[in-house]
């Protein structure tokens, strides 16, 4: 979006500056045909204006005006069209949005070539043919007037006007201007040729890039001001791009408060000590030897059918394994092939360091903790320090202030496993 917006500035500068080569070119072409005319007084017609050139002046201004006004208008209209809008189009007019999408996008700089081309024709030529007729209708004298009162209806009537019609009323405008800008390929194509191998040349083959992350938040917050996005929405488009920056690591349940059960523990084990939590690691010797994982309704369904003597390990499940660096986007994706809800996390000694849930995820993308009747924290990293820094002081260490984290208090007594 960005580099469409740069070419626009760059198609509005190079108008402006056609506009006034045009100008300064009529004025020589004009001062060479007074002085072909024999000198003649400057109040006066080189000879008798007609009313052909009444006629003629009338169509060279109307006809400039015009083609112009159509340009600006086109090119307005096209560098307004968004994306969405043409996925949208797709679903109720595939032809018509399979058009524009060709012209706005696969083709921008073939479609602004067109409309700069045309644009500029008509510039030069309505200046030169009007100026030449202005100074026969009216006399060399007031040509300087003339003039001003083409530039003014040059700027309001083929840039001010068209172009904030365009910005406007882009979505009707759409289809028409992909029409029109296709017939301008079509029929200034060889033109078009020669400016899109110029260009080809001077810029090497390489274009910049089109949309980024910043440019999106920025379009967000543009559109939360305005009323079109709700506070939670931006909350949320904000929290999604730190997917790719943060790490399971950063999100997931530190080792020393992790909840779990050794292998040879039984369903009463399990029962006994009602753990808040729907999905627990089943570890060999310790939690450095995760083998799997068991979900709390399968021991309590056994504990109802009178088979309490059960080993955990008999309802044990694969679980995944991810590096501590992985990055929330790519678990994310990981939890969502796999049908997986809960991943241990490797450290790089090869030992366990936590474990991740899709809900941690999840938490991250809505930044938010999400809480069930039986969560006694909300975070758990929280905890893990808080247990840290009490055994550090009842040993004699003094803990400094963790940084990133706030205070926090934390019933430690309640956490106890």
């Amino acid at each position: 979006m960005t580099e469409f917006l740069r070419r626009g500035r760059v198609v509005r500068v190079s108008l402006i500056t056609t506009s006034a080569a045009s100008a300064l070119f009529a004025s020589l072409a004009l001062s060479a045909d007074a002085l072909a005319a024999g000198g003649a007084p400057q109040n006066l017609p080189a000879r008798a204006a007609t009313e052909t050139d009444v006629y003629l002046l009338v169509t060279f201004v109307v006809l400039a005006l015009l083609f112009s006004f159509l340009c600006s208008i086109a090119e307005a209209a096209l560098l307004s069209i968004t994306p969405s809008f043409v996925a949208g189009l797709q679903e109720q007019a595939p032809e018509r949005a399979a058009l524009i999408k060709r012209l706005k996008h696969d083709q921008v700089d073939r479609s602004l070539a067109a409309i700069l081309t045309l644009n500029t024709i008509a510039h030069t030529v309505g200046a030169i043919g009007s100026g030449a007729k202005a100074t026969l209708v009216f006399g060399s004298a007031w040509f300087g007037l003339f003039s001003a009162i083409m530039t003014l209806a040059i700027l309001f009537l083929s840039e001010i006007i068209p172009k904030t019609l365009g910005a406007v009323h882009w979505r009707r405008l759409a289809y028409p201007t992909a029409l029109f800008v296709k017939g301008l390929i079509t029929v200034l194509y060889p033109l078009i040729w020669i400016s899109e191998r110029l260009t080809r040349a001077v810029s090497g083959g390489k274009s910049a890039h089109v949309f980024n992350r910043e440019e999106f938040l920025a379009m967000s917050e543009v559109g939360q001001r305005a009323g079109k996005i709700d506070d939670q929405e931006l909350w949320i488009m904000r929290h999604l791009f730190r997917l790719r920056s943060m790490t399971a690591e950063d999100v997931m349940t530190p080792r020393t408060v992790i909840v779990g059960f050794p292998e040879d523990a039984t369903v009463a084990h399990g029962v006994e000590l009602d753990p808040p939590y729907s999905r627990l690691p089943i570890y060999r010797n310790s939690f450095d030897e995760v083998t799997g994982f068991v979900l709390k309704d399968d021991f309590l369904r056994l504990q109802a059918e009178g088979k309490s003597d059960t080993p955990l390990h008999e309802l044990k499940r694969p679980v995944l394994r991810v590096p501590w660096s992985v990055t929330l986007s790519v678990l994310l994706q990981r939890f969502l092939d796999q049908g997986e809800h809960i991943a241990v996390v490797i450290d790089e000694h090869g030992g366990t360091d936590g474990i991740v849930t899709l809900e941690d995820v999840l938490e991250t993308l809505l930044g938010t903790e999400i809480m069930d009747e039986a969560d006694t924290a909300a975070d758990l990293r929280a905890v893990a320090r808080g247990k840290f820094v009490k055994r550090a002081e009842e040993l004699g260490f003094d803990v400094p202030p963790h940084p990133d984290e706030e205070e926090t208090e934390v019933d430690l007594e309640k956490t106890e496993e």
